[in-house]
């Protein structure tokens, strides 16, 4: 072993009943019932000569009405001619719905993060993902155990397996992966413990007590001496490193070309470092520790200085370490770890207490949590391989998924696109799709 430290509510949409029927077929009479009268109406300009009463209306007013229908009307609209089809596929329509689903491809504020797929058909898989949809397999076995960590950029899968962090192109579906890696990254005599993709640079640190600094598309690699101990955790962003070790120490590097490898700042966080990640404003970063002491395991130091700026939660348990932490926001952060719980910061309202948390239900340590930046988020516990969805409006898990291993294994790390969820195990890498369950 390696070492190392209620949906919305057109979501929710039901069955149609009796009235919602009658109201679809008044809708099939008024935009013409025969397949040659939707033929004919397709050579009509809105406004203009005979045919429905519906292409009469201005387009605006027409988008205006349809923005009052929920999925389950507007795809029913959608069947009653080709033009009805097209015009209700529009993105405009979907997307007020799609931001109320789980895993759509929105942010709390709206932006769209996968402008490549119709918001439509996301819409659609979305409800695979609020369900517990999907189909499972598994993309990678080898022989002995490892703490693997990954991280996914478009279609391709970086995965650390002992020394090495090997890149994998998925396949076009997502369910399956090329098995010859596009690229090898090594260089650590130890074990990799994290890694981070960033200015089109792998950066990992190693159980070796070295910062790796890799060229994904490019002949660069170097390697260079950062902590005593294991390096647990790295982030990278705006040219800038940071890094937690078991030697209880946190350090900022530069990555400009006149000063790599040269330390900015030192700093004792009197505990060993098990998780860190930079703030979106590049102006400080939180670290995660074992909280074997008397402090927080949570604290928010200046990225400039390296001064402490404020610790996150009280009265923690001994033990009660965090394995990860994420940025969503620049002031909201999600941390999870040995105490079971997810929990979501917000630094604008308080730093002593969490806006919202999440308890693993059968009191499992949780080693890593993702989100999609907006209702879902989605975690992985240290038995049995356990992967589970939280939609964060409800308290209770969404649903769970036991991932096949022959021994119980900690899910170590999962990415997750809006199709599908990779998670990786002591032993193995699966995969849960919910494009074709």
């Amino acid at each position: 072993m390696g070492r190392r430290g209620s949906p919305g509510p057109h979501g929710e949409a039901a069955d149609a009943d009796t009235d919602a029927e009658a109201e679809a077929g008044q809708a099939a009479a008024g935009a013409g019932a025969g397949a040659e009268e939707a033929e004919e109406v397709e050579a009509w300009p809105p406004g203009a000569g005979p045919g429905p009463p519906l292409w009469r209306l201005p387009e605006e007013l027409l988008l205006l009405i349809c923005s009052y229908l929920d999925s389950q009307a507007l795809g029913r609209l959608g069947q009653v001619s080709r033009r009805l089809q097209r015009f209700t596929s529009r993105d405009l329509l979907w997307r007020p719905i799609a931001r109320a689903c789980l895993n759509s491809g929105f942010t709390r504020h709206g932006t769209d993060l996968v402008t490549s797929i119709p918001v439509k058909e996301r819409v659609k898989v979305s409800q695979n993902w609020r369900r517990g949809r999907c189909r499972q397999g598994t993309l990678l076995k080898w022989r002995r155990n490892l703490m693997p960590w990954m991280q996914l950029e478009g279609g391709c899968l970086y995965l650390s397996q002992a020394e090495d962090i090997q890149a994998y192109q998925l396949c076009p579906d997502g369910s399956s992966l090329y098995c010859r890696p596009l690229a090898i990254f090594s260089g650590h005599e130890e074990d990799v413990c994290r890694f981070v993709l960033a200015s089109s640079h792998v950066v990992s640190g190693g159980g070796d007590g070295k910062i790796g600094l890799h060229k994904v598309n490019g002949t660069f690699s170097i390697k260079f001496s950062a902590h005593e101990q294991e390096v647990n955790c790295v982030d990278c962003q705006g040219g800038v490193i940071v890094s937690g070790s078991r030697d209880r120490t946190a350090k900022v590097w530069s990555l400009s070309s006149s000063q790599l490898g040269q330390c900015l700042h030192t700093i004792q966080t009197e505990d060993r470092v098990w998780s860190i990640a930079i703030s979106p404003l590049l102006s400080s970063f939180v670290t995660g520790t074992a909280c074997c002491g008397h402090v927080s395991p949570l604290r928010i130091w200046d990225l400039t200085s390296g001064q402490l700026m404020t610790h996150l939660g009280r009265d923690f348990h001994r033990g009660a370490g965090v394995l990860d932490v994420l940025y969503e926001t620049p002031s909201t952060l999600l941390s999870c770890g040995y105490d079971t719980y997810i929990r979501y910061w917000d630094i604008r309202t308080s730093s002593q207490k969490c806006v919202m948390e999440w308890e693993e239900p059968h009191d499992s340590a949780l080693y890593c949590v993702q989100s999609d930046g907006n209702h879902m988020l989605a975690s992985g516990s240290s038995y049995y391989g356990v992967v589970r969805l939280w939609d964060r409006r409800q308290k209770g898990c969404l649903h769970a998924f036991s991932l096949s291993s022959p021994t119980s294994s900690p899910v170590y790390c999962l990415r997750f696109s809006t199709t599908h969820l990779y998670a990786a195990v002591a032993s193995a890498l699966h995969v849960l799709d919910f494009k074709t369950p």
